[in-house]
């Protein structure tokens, strides 16, 4: 078990996903697929700072998870237009 409780297990199969979503952010094309990693990276790091706050760890505990969540964000703000979704009604 890890100091948050979750098991070992756990931290394998986010470390995974968090890889194979830098790869899809970095790919061309598929924005689709951009938007769900993006989703996911938020879920990840907003569960991350809930867990934190949960076992009352200290505010530097929170640090990491805060600002990836932050560039999270402003990745997904700021991308180029090429890269965000066509919406049908535009």
């Amino acid at each position: 078990m890890t100091r948050l409780g979750y098991p070992l297990y756990f931290l394998t199969i986010i470390g995974v996903w968090k890889i194979l979503g830098v790869i899809a952010v970095l790919l061309p094309k598929i924005p689709l697929l951009k938007e769900w990693t993006y989703a996911g990276f938020f879920f990840a790091m907003s569960g991350a700072i809930i867990s934190h706050l949960a076992i009352a760890d200290h505010a530097k505990e929170l640090f990491g998870p805060a600002l990836l969540l932050v560039l999270t964000v402003a990745s997904w703000y700021f991308r180029p237009a090429d890269r965000k979704l066509i919406s049908v009604n535009q």
